[in-house]
């Protein structure tokens, strides 16, 4: 018997009814042996990406092959192999453009997409270049509603719009409407390229996932480049290799954690932990940040249930005050069964010193444990509200329950353990001053609230921001619900001004956060949680599934 069941019957706790693990040991089959790359499959691999990077070099950067072609190649997951290639290229569409100032293009797919690829590289196009497409009335022609390919295309372009860009917001409402009332009557290919943008816009699509689900899709577009079609695959399928191993060594350490005995009152999601960390960061450089930010989410994903789904508010408070301590001496002052989670805290932080300590940057370890005491601290604060029965005012909800969320703790955590040069100075930013965090935090709570209202509320839980809203305001659920999602929308301005705007930084430091609000982005309902549905079919499809076992269309 546990020690948490020796005290369950003295003690009335809010347990949740979480199911097991979907997966189980299932990644430990994924041995050494079975994940091997062969040296064939290495120098194919080489060859192919020589034979894409001429081909990019050789398409003039002035054509519409040139957009089309980076569009692939980005959309396919392999970008990251061509990356100055591609920089090189967008500035100089990017530069010709600006030269030219009247640009005589009216092909609407293509505008749209230079648009959308020239934003995404952090240069500013102005959304004027749509003008030539709108009537006297403000609105757009009724004559690209037989454009389907350019409605696409603008419906993807207008998810990288900034505060104030009325056109962008048009373009949306203007393509949903039309692209959704044609999408039933349009040919398999279109059809499915049509319904996958209305259910998850490329920019706000998680990298990996996205790249998985468009290698079954783009085979099945007629104008598709089959070379590039070809080195994908093989680019996906060495990549999941690598992948299934690092999950086959975590699923082992998660063994050694003896979860069932030691954590009965959490949810097991190791899997669904390690598919964060590779949204996070996919590529082979970045595999010591997928291992430890796994470790990472799982901390946090008990902790969170410690705090919501187990123990009592006088449990909790000397546990904050050992967070606060960080010190191994502090075990005695907390109840047993909450030991072996602090051991885990210490062996992990311990880990990361270990890791740094080698590349000279040991002193880094400081922020990953600051960001920890925050992160419990406002969880503490979430405790003594449901303890008092308060509902604290909507600003005051999100100053606390954006720090909740753990996704600073994450961002920070995982730039500190990728093996890329960042000043103090860039790391002050991002914890104090970083547009791209806050509205990432605020997406990460509010739809985090969305999905997980009902299932929360079943239980003795505190308020979220719809409570929150419902009370402050005298709203209605529904009310408070649209408020969420407006507001989740202006985070996503938010975004996209700061990627426009923070040219000194680099792209690397703000992807992160980027990727943790299109991770709760593809959500739908509490997929977390309830990881039997959209989830599981995600991670079949990314660490499972063998790229050319299933087609699209």
């Amino acid at each position: 018997m546990s020690q948490l069941a020796m005290v369950h019957t003295t003690i009335t706790r809010p347990l949740a009814n979480y199911h097991p693990s979907v997966w189980g040991d299932y990644f430990l089959s994924y041995t050494h042996q079975l994940t091997e790359v062969s040296m064939q499959e290495k120098v194919e691999l080489e060859e192919l990406k020589e034979k894409v990077r001429k081909m990019l070099l050789e398409t003039p950067d002035n054509s519409t092959q040139k957009l089309v072609l980076i569009d692939a190649i980005q959309r396919l997951g392999v970008a990251y192999h061509f990356e100055n290639e591609i920089k090189s290229s967008i500035q100089n569409i990017f530069d010709e453009f600006e030269q030219n100032e009247n640009d005589d293009d009216d092909d609407l797919y293509v505008v749209a997409l230079r648009f959308r690829l020239v934003r995404k590289q952090r240069h500013y196009m102005s959304p004027d270049v749509f003008k030539k497409f709108i009537n006297h009335d403000g609105k757009f022609k009724e004559t690209l509603t037989k454009d389907v390919l350019g409605l696409l295309s603008l419906y993807e372009a207008a998810h990288l719009r900034v505060h104030g860009e009325d056109i962008l917001e048009e373009a949306l409402t203007f393509t949903i409407t039309h692209l959704e009332s044609m999408a039933p009557k349009l040919d398999n290919s279109l059809k499915v390229q049509v319904s996958e943008a209305l259910s998850q816009p490329i920019h706000t699509n998680v990298p990996r996932g996205g790249a998985g689900k468009y290698l079954r899709i783009y085979g099945n577009i007629e104008a598709h480049n089959n070379l590039l079609l070809k080195f994908a695959k093989l680019d996906f399928h060495i990549l999941q290799k690598m992948h299934q191993r690092e999950l086959s060594e975590l699923t082992r350490w998660w063994k050694d954690l003896d979860f069932v005995n030691k954590f009965p009152y959490a949810r097991d999601k190791l899997v669904e932990c390690f598919f964060w960390a590779t949204e996070v960061f996919f590529e082979p450089k970045y595999r010591r940040a997928r291992r430890t930010l796994t470790k990472l989410i799982v901390i946090i994903t008990i902790t969170d249930d410690l705090y919501d789904a187990c123990a009592t508010y006088d449990e909790l408070v000397p546990f904050t005050d050992a967070i606060e301590r960080c010190d191994i001496s502090a075990m005695d002052s907390i109840s047993p069964y909450m030991r072996p989670l602090y051991q885990v805290f210490m062996d992990y932080f311990d880990e990361i010193e270990e890791e740094l300590t080698k590349d000279s940057k040991a002193e880094c370890v400081y922020y990953a444990k600051n960001e920890a005491k925050k992160w419990t601290k406002s969880y503490l604060k979430e405790a003594e509200w449901l303890n008092a029965g308060t509902i604290p005012k909507c600003e005051e909800y999100k100053r606390n329950a954006t720090l909740t969320i753990s996704i600073q703790m994450i961002i920070v955590t995982s730039l500190i353990v990728i093996e890329e040069f960042i000043t103090k100075d860039t790391f002050e930013w991002v914890i104090n001053e970083s547009l791209v965090v806050r509205a990432s935090l605020l997406i990460n709570r509010l739809k985090d609230d969305i999905i997980g209202h009902e299932h929360e509320q079943q239980r003795e839980h505190g308020a979220s921001f719809i409570e929150c809203y419902m009370k402050e305001y005298g709203a209605s659920k529904q009310e408070a619900y649209a408020e969420a999602w407006k507001e989740i929308a202006n985070a996503w301005k938010d975004i996209n001004a700061e990627y426009l705007h923070a040219t000194e930084v680099p792209t690397f430091v703000l992807d992160p956060a980027l990727n943790l609000a299109r991770l709760v982005d593809i959500l739908e309902g509490d997929d977390y949680t309830n990881s039997k549905n959209k989830l599981k079919d995600i991670i079949t499809l990314l660490f499972v599934d063998s790229v050319n076992s299933t087609s699209c269309g």
